[in-house]
């Protein structure tokens, strides 16, 4: 584990190059270059410390399942689900939760590059987890943060949606 603290993400910055993994049927993957994925979109991204727990199957996800409409309304192209467990378990979660089917992405940051590069690591001796979060992003720049630290529903989609 790296001593070096890296400030958290805040609006104007600008997301970081990195490569994250899709899990797809028939367990197969494919790798995704983010600000590929995202040029020239808005996008609403959303990271969950872990797929299949309680807290983001039974919240957060749920809430951005909902709002997809809404947010396509506010001109949002894409909803990315970004979590450090591997691309099949992402892939699992999306298709088992009726996300995928609702549209959204679920990318794996298996490697927690983004995560980190984002200032929003937990690490751990067993595992990097994200912290829960949420964001808008224009063309690969952050207009809209929505941070835990207070509460877990400050990052829940009808949050994102009062602010655009």
């Amino acid at each position: 584990m790296s001593s070096t603290t890296i400030a958290e993400v805040k609006v104007g910055d600008t997301l970081p190059d990195v490569t994250l993994t899709e899990g797809l049927p028939d367990f197969d993957k494919q790798s995704v270059t983010l600000l590929e994925l995202i040029k020239g979109k808005k996008v609403a991204i959303f990271a969950v410390p872990g797929a299949f727990t309680p807290g983001c199957s039974k919240s957060h996800l749920p809430s951005f399942i909902t709002a997809k409409d809404d947010l396509k309304a506010k001109g949002v192209d894409m909803i990315l689900c970004i979590a450090t467990n591997d691309a099949y378990v992402m892939e699992a979660w999306g298709r088992t939760s009726g996300g995928t089917e609702a549209g959204i992405r679920f990318l794996s940051d298996g490697s927690a590059e983004l995560t980190r590069a984002l200032g929003l690591a937990m690490e751990s001796d067993t595992m990097v987890r994200s912290k829960r979060y949420s964001l808008i992003a224009q063309d690969g720049v952050v207009t809209h943060y929505f941070s835990s630290a207070e509460q877990s529903s400050d990052t829940w989609a009808p949050n994102v949606l009062s602010s655009l």
